[in-house]
């Protein structure tokens, strides 16, 4: 039966066909090839399948989809090596999303990808209070039927994502073979990210290394937050491209992909993103006052993306410049005084 490229274990000679391979191209079996400590089996496949959300692992095992030596089990049951888990994937269900021709930058595409400049205000995935005109409304249209349908659902391939104020770079999967080997990368950490944004007051060092695990915030739900080792690892690195009135222009370098990573670090080292009203409201309105400069979003861009082509096995890289806004900002903020509200 074919395999989907990223699905396989360590040892490929580990990989057996179903017993109804014939019928259903999208069965397969894993052997756990590795000792398995203390692991959940939702946790366990979704480092073997880091396309799919655990919380979509975690439906399939309760739907019966993902089994253990032929048996239902939970999500939480501890796999040993040598176990053999049978996977079934569905038939992508259509996503109850409308097409909508929005333009798109396109900075480069083939039959398997995209890398597009988003722009700064685009939701990237629908959600309450954007049902429409996010970039998966805008990429329903242009990929016209060439969607992954990694996880059951017939969707673009959102391999990563960019905060809706945040600009720049990001790559899209067209099809299950691009998704999976893409995502890998991703969780692999061989995909370069740059980024370049504007922070409120000026860092001690011009360069450093920020080593501090983020989780949930305790009490506000939709924020995040660095804690006493009880988050997911998180590694930033950054050097000060240019000091500025009551700001630092920084390029940050992302090892790691957690939710508001940059934001979050840069919080910590008590020098927030200007413009972001979750984690640095307080300072935004203080940089306002010290230079009359009011940022208009979180100044936040993603500058440069890297990654192997998951066909060709080509090392690509691409660049894209910081959009008008951001530019108006570093300039305004280089002498003090100078700039408009807004």
């Amino acid at each position: 039966m074919p395999v989907i490229p990223g699905f396989i274990d360590e040892d490929p000679s580990l990989m057996e066909p179903s017993d109804d391979a014939g019928m259903d191209s999208r069965s397969e079996v894993l052997v756990v090839a590795e000792l398995v400590v203390n692991q959940r089996l939702d946790t366990y496949l979704r480092t073997r399948f880091p396309a799919v959300s655990r919380e979509t692992i975690r439906r399939l095992i309760e739907q019966g989809e993902i089994r253990l030596g032929g048996q239902t089990v939970k999500p939480a049951h501890r796999p040993t090596r040598g176990d053999r888990i049978q996977v079934h994937w569905p038939e992508p269900k259509s996503l109850d999303v409308e097409p909508e021709k929005i333009p798109l930058e396109i900075v480069y595409e083939d039959e398997g990808l995209l890398v597009l400049n988003k722009p700064a205000g685009m939701v990237v995935h629908p959600a309450a209070g954007h049902e429409s005109h996010t970039l998966v409304n805008a990429l329903l249209h242009h990929c016209r039927g060439q969607l992954s349908g990694i996880g059951g659902v017939a969707r673009p391939g959102i391999v990563h994502r960019l905060d809706k104020e945040t600009s720049g770079c990001l790559v899209v999967a067209k099809n299950d073979t691009s998704h999976t080997a893409l995502s890998q990368q991703f969780a692999e950490r061989r995909v370069e990210k740059i980024y370049e944004a504007v922070v409120c007051g000026h860092l001690p060092r011009a360069s450093g290394e920020i080593h501090a695990a983020i989780a949930r915030h305790p009490s506000h739900r939709k924020r995040m937050s660095v804690t006493d080792g009880k988050g997911r690892e998180a590694w930033t690195s950054y050097r000060v491209l240019e000091r500025l009135s009551g700001a630092d222009h920084v390029e940050a370098r992302l090892h790691t992909g957690r939710t508001h990573q940059i934001r979050v670090h840069f919080q910590h080292l008590g020098a927030p993103l200007a413009g972001d009203q979750v984690y640095g409201s307080r300072q935004t309105r203080r940089l306002c006052e010290l230079t009359n400069y009011a940022a208009p979003r979180v100044l936040l861009h993603a500058r440069t993306l890297c990654f192997t082509h998951p066909v060709r096995s080509e090392r690509m890289s691409f660049t894209v410049p910081a959009p008008e806004d951001f530019q108006k900002a570093v300039l305004a903020l280089r002498v003090k005084g100078v700039g408009a509200r807004g």
